[in-house]
């Protein structure tokens, strides 16, 4: 699962995952640079029209990699964003212009926890939505309540990476719960973007 605000600081991640995971569920803003680069309207919504082709770019890399790039089915949107702002739920296609797109619908989440019910690693960096807000802190809350209670059965390995998502899943009640919680977010990304990490690189010497 990659969430979080933006494409452009998830670039090396997502392009180091394809060939080594199954399925990458996107949600977030980032999400919803994907809809756009596949043609569809965001509204106001957080997006880096910028990265358009970069996005499409990804979505080629996944396809030849046969990795599944999960985008959202619904989302939840209103005209501000802002805590219990009026707000709709429609299909992740059809955002009205004057509206933002602020969490990923419930259709979405009964996909992501299907995807969770099959997985046996999850390893999760940036929330699907405002999480700080309610009501848009859904989505994010009850998929960790989905990957919580699939971890306390022994039926999925968890990680969780990043400062935001230790504090979305602290929001939910579950940081306990997952397998393992990177308080080293940065350097955790680092390693999954495929770089040399200084400290394990010494360990390493010293075991050569």
């Amino acid at each position: 699962v990659v969430g979080g605000a933006k494409v452009s600081t998830k670039i090396e991640l997502l392009a180091n995952l394809i060939p080594k995971v199954d399925q990458i569920i996107i949600g977030g803003g980032m999400a919803n640079t994907f809809l756009a680069a596949q043609g569809h309207n965001v509204g106001k919504s957080l997006c880096e029209h910028d990265l358009l082709d970069l996005a499409r770019e990804i979505i080629a890399q996944a396809i030849a990699g046969k990795c599944a790039l999960i985008l959202p089915k619904d989302v939840v949107s209103a005209t501000e964003f802002a805590a219990n702002a009026p707000h709709t739920i429609h299909a992740a296609s059809a955002c009205p212009s004057d509206m933002m797109i602020l969490d990923a619908g419930p259709q979405s989440v009964e996909q992501i926890k299907s995807i969770l019910d099959d997985a046996k690693t999850l390893v999760w960096n940036g929330p699907l939505g405002a999480f700080e807000m309610r009501p848009f802190e859904q989505a994010t809350k009850q998929v960790a309540l989905e990957a919580a209670e699939l971890t306390r059965s022994g039926l999925v390995t968890s990680v969780a990476v990043g400062g935001d998502t230790v504090a979305a899943l602290n929001m939910a009640g579950v940081a306990a719960d997952f397998t393992y919680v990177s308080s080293a977010g940065g350097a955790f990304l680092e390693w999954l973007d495929g770089k040399e990490l200084p400290g394990i690189a010494a360990l390493d010497r010293a075991k050569a």
